[in-house]
């Protein structure tokens, strides 16, 4: 189909054909060049190119099928207990790396009793799949308000901004002040981008990268000491990351919707398998089927707006069970009969607000409708950040949702890339027959 668009260079539109949409493969071996030129501009896309090469299978035990690890940015309302599911997330992957590295141990004692009986080599396998299973972690706080921070920070924008000293010098107010403090640390993501890759993958992985000999910039501006120190050295195999936790400021807008939101949320999407885990207070929309909308709302617009997958993570289970939630998402029905019981209950309020016959139950009614098919695209589970219970499963679900990325974002990126240079050379047809049409009209062709 033929595409008509505009360029901030171009005046008059021009039209993307077919042939513009062709593959790489059919194309001369210079655009082959560009098409690889810009997608090595891409780490993720680089390693991936790198990895089909070379026909080499990588990524074993919790990765799903690649050795990057996984990117979370943790997200939600304020209150919705972000940061204390971070400290039972961290806490999970420390206790999960004391038991490999006590299965390792086991497994080094027991080495040379290999012809012992079988219930010594199921010991061993036992014990080997520990190892397997171990996960290691990497913590960010981006929340530069936060006056006490309950998990270990690797890199933590407190470090490197000083929110009441913004607010004092620039006259801001709250919220203003977050703002500028997170414009403040994008402008020097590129070194904690730096930090994140040598610690992933060791220093002669990262390669050369535009800016990457800012080591004396380091010096002076440094994003924090300890995940300076920490990343001096390449890793051990054995220490290399799988997650990545990213946490976030309780005023969500200030994250979702500003330039620097955007450009840290691109900046990992583009390097490591990225997800974003929802935080949803369970015990409110509980006590309101509205509140419950509202959430799902805002989580679309942050799925519309960041194009990534998207994990809904109900906490507070243990105050209140989140099977109702469930089943609301997954049942239409099941929703509608939540609207008319709090129709009839009237919970204190006016019919129009618990769901009466008004506006606003009709909008809410409309609104579950549209979200119907929203629900399907998104990966829901149960968590108590309190208790820990349903960390496990957090895990399995970000592993499901890395798979969506790897099929989703990273297909879309290709085909942005694929889009782009279909543009490039539309213009330069367009452009072909305009020099010719000129030649000819003045009598050189």
């Amino acid at each position: 189909k033929n595409i008509k668009t505009k360029t901030a260079t171009m005046a008059t539109p021009f039209t993307l054909a077919e042939e513009d949409f062709q593959s790489s493969a059919n194309s001369n071996p210079d655009e082959v060049d560009i098409r690889d030129e810009a997608m090595g501009k891409i780490p993720i896309l680089k390693r991936r190119a790198d990895a089909a090469a070379s026909k080499t299978t990588v990524g074993s035990g919790s990765r799903t099928g690649t050795s990057d690890p996984i990117c979370v940015i943790v997200v939600g309302m304020a209150g919705s207990g972000k940061t204390t599911l971070m400290t039972q997330l961290q806490k999970s992957l420390n206790l999960k790396a004391r038991k490999a590295d006590a299965g390792d141990g086991e497994q080094s004692n027991n080495g040379g009793k290999e012809e012992n009986s079988d219930g010594d080599n199921e010991k061993l396998t036992a014990s080997s799949a520990s190892s397997s299973s171990s996960r290691a972690g990497y913590a960010i706080n981006l929340d530069p308000a936060a006056k006490y921070v309950p998990f270990s920070s690797s890199i933590d924008i407190r470090d490197t901004v000083d929110y009441l000293e913004v607010m004092r010098q620039h006259k801001l107010g709250p919220n203003g002040a977050i703002l500028t403090c997170l414009n403040l640390f994008a402008t020097k993501f590129d070194q904690v981008m730096n930090i994140l890759e040598r610690r992933a993958f060791g220093s002669d992985e990262v390669g050369d990268k535009p800016g990457g000999d800012d080591k004396n910039d380091d010096e002076t501006n440094t994003v924090t000491q300890e995940a300076d120190s920490a990343s001096i050295d390449p890793p051990s195999p054995k220490s290399a990351l799988d997650y990545i936790l990213i946490d976030t400021p309780g005023q969500i807008e200030a994250f979702t919707w500003s330039a620097s939101g955007t450009i840290v949320t691109s900046a990992l999407a583009t390097t490591f398998p990225t997800v974003l885990a929802f935080v949803v207070d369970t015990p409110r929309c509980a006590a309101s089927v509205h509140t419950f909308m509202s959430n799902m709302l805002y989580a679309c617009s942050m799925l519309y707006r960041a194009k990534l997958p998207m994990v809904i993570v109900l906490n507070k289970t243990d105050v209140v069970g989140c099977e109702f939630i469930k089943e609301w998402m997954d049942d239409y029905e099941s929703f509608q009969e939540a609207l008319d019981d709090a129709s009839s209950s009237g919970n204190g309020h006016s019919e129009e607000m618990a769901g009466g016959s008004g506006y606003y139950s009709s909008l809410t009614r409309s609104l579950s409708l549209v979200l119907d098919e929203f629900y399907n695209h998104l990966h829901k589970v149960g968590v108590s950040a309190a208790t820990g219970d349903g960390v496990e499963d957090f895990w399995e679900v970000v592993q499901k949702a890395a798979v969506d990325y790897e099929e989703g974002y990273l297909v879309d990126l290709q085909c942005r890339i694929d889009e782009q240079q279909a543009k490039e050379r539309a213009k330069q047809r367009v452009g072909a027959r305009r020099l010719a049409r000129d030649l000819e009209a003045d009598g050189k062709l």
